[in-house]
Order: C-alpha cells, then sequence, then structure tokens
C-alpha cells in the first residue's frame, strides 16, 4: 500500500541552482493573495494556476475512511513549459497529515507529457494527458493492477476521483477531492534570485 499513498498524494518537481552570480539578491515575496507581478505564460495547465482549498477523502491502506482539508497550489517554471503542484492535506487541528510534490512537462519530440511525483520517500514518473475538461494520470498498484486519477476542472472548481483497476476487473473508487480555487498564486516564480 506505500505504492497507494504516493498515488493519493499529488505531485513534485526538484529544482536545480546556479552559483557564482556576485552580489545576488532576493526579490521579496508578494502576499500569497497577490497576483504575480509578471504576465503568465501561455500553457496547456493554465487552467489549473493558482490556489485552491477543499477536501479530500478516501480508504487507507487499513481500509479505514478518512477525510482532511486539502489544498493545491499550481505555477507555471521556465516560461510555462513545465508545471509545478503541490498538495498538503491537514487534519482537525491544521497539522500536516501529507505534503507532495510534482513537477508536469512535455516532451517536445512526442508531445506527450510526463509527471514526476514525489511524496515522503516515495518518486516516479507516470503518464500524464491532457482531457477535454481536466487531466488524468495513472500509477502501477501492484503487479496486476493500476490506480488511475481523473480530474474534471471547470472554471474554479477541481474535482477529482481516484480509482483502483485491477487488471480485468471493475474499478473501485479509493480517493475523492473537491476544491475551489481561492485565487491566483505567485508561486512558484516568486522569490527568485536576480542580480
Amino acid at each position: 500500500m506505500k505504492t497507494m499513498m504516493l498515488a493519493v498524494a499529488v505531485l513534485a518537481f526538484a529544482l536545480a541552482g546556479c552559483a557564482g552570480v556576485p552580489e545576488a539578491t532576493v526579490e521579496a515575496a508578494p502576499a500569497s493573495e497577490a497576483a504575480p507581478a509578471e504576465p503568465l505564460p501561455d500553457s496547456e495547465l493554465s487552467f489549473l494556476f493558482g490556489e485552491w482549498v477543499g477536501t479530500a477523502k478516501g480508504t487507507d491502506a487499513k481500509q479505514q475512511p478518512y477525510e482532511v482539508v486539502q489544498t493545491e497550489r499550481v505555477g507555471p517554471l521556465l516560461d510555462g513549459k513545465i508545471t509545478l503542484i503541490e498538495g498538503r492535506g491537514y487534519d482537525a487541528s491544521g497539522a500536516t497529515l501529507f505534503n507532495a510534490f510534482a513537477v508536469v512537462s512535455k516532451n517536445a519530440q512526442t508531445g506527450a507529457f510526463e509527471f514526476r511525483s514525489y511524496t515522503g520517500d516515495y518518486a516516479g514518473t507516470y503518464p500524464f494527458e491532457r482531457t477535454a475538461d481536466g487531466f488524468k494520470w495513472s500509477l502501477p498498484a501492484g503487479p496486476a493492477a493500476k490506480m488511475v486519477y481523473t480530474a474534471v476542472v471547470t472554471g474554479d472548481s477541481w474535482e477529482q476521483v481516484g480509482e483502483y483497476v485491477p487488471d480485468g476487473g471493475a474499478p473501485v473508487k479509493v480517493f475523492e477531492m473537491s476544491l475551489k480555487r481561492t485565487g491566483p498564486s505567485a508561486w512558484p516564480a516568486s522569490g527568485r534570485v536576480v542580480p
């Protein structure tokens, strides 16, 4: 069920930095409610950009139901060539129960998307497809099954379900998420180092 925990948590990417820039300074990060200072780049995933809050619920590895307050922040880097997503699930006391980070990129040669996700000690690269009303991604869930996550994004509403799909069997819904966009986000472009 470790694979299930990776699947339930949403998204990730590692960033590389540059050294040797003399007397560099850091831009002050605008408040999270403020719009980015620069216009957002065009992207096939710009419909996801912003900050989102809602609920996520499902069944854990011990077949016990759970529900958390779910937040997501989504934004572009590299002129919109990659999209970063960070998800956090909070319990009733406000403690973080899980945190996931992902990057979605598109192969310029094949036109196929890839979804690289990290949570805790787990990471993986999975197929990702843009659909007419959102997106879908999947990952292995054992030798003869997979998890399939399907998201429908309409305006400021993001609905997503996760289904356990055994080979030759009927899908079983084990996760659902319902979010509302609360506003734009300057993340991850804000706070960059400038000379």
